[in-house]
């Protein structure tokens, strides 16, 4: 899984595999989804992150993976 933030149109995208997208879905105004041709869910787009969104600290507990920060 990553997190990549985008500030120059500040969206956040959550990418949850490594499954091409077949589709998107708008969950919620500004939320959407994308789906791999099975229908798994692949990955969370949500536009305006910094508005609707606290990034100014990730906290992660009892995660059983590396975590690998970049800039």
């Amino acid at each position: 899984m990553k997190l990549n933030y985008y500030a120059e149109t500040d969206s956040l995208y959550i990418d949850l595999s490594e499954q091409t997208s077949a589709e998107t879905v708008e969950i919620s105004q500004g939320v959407n989804i994308d789906l791999a041709s099975s229908g798994e869910i692949v990955g969370i787009d949500i536009d305006n992150a910094s508005k609707v969104l606290d990034l100014k600290e990730l906290n992660i507990n009892k995660l059983p993976a590396k975590v690998v920060v970049e800039n």
